[in-house]
């Protein structure tokens, strides 16, 4: 009984990953070289988006600040079902 030939096949198909790989990364431009190649009009709407996505995270880092420092203070980082109901009189 012939077995299976394993070292071989483990180093053919680590050279052929490897080789895919150097090719990948040959061919694929990298993002300024993508940028740089676009027309102005798409420029333009990735500034747009660009712009759009740091101002979102501008916000949330903001909220993000505003809950620690509200951390610091005990009594506004309850959540407002913890409190209890107002009596009527």
């Amino acid at each position: 009984m012939q077995q299976f030939p394993w070292v071989r096949w483990a180093g053919l198909t680590t050279v052929l990953m490897g080789a895919g790989y150097m090719l990948m990364k040959a061919t694929t431009p990298t993002e300024e070289q993508l940028y740089n190649e676009m027309a102005p009009d798409l420029r333009k709407k990735v500034d747009a988006s660009r712009a759009a996505r740091l101002a979102r995270e501008a916000e949330m880092k903001k909220q993000v600040e505003a809950q620690v420092a509200g951390a610091e203070h005990p009594e506004s980082a309850k959540p407002i079902w913890a409190s209890r109901p107002s009596e009527r009189r």
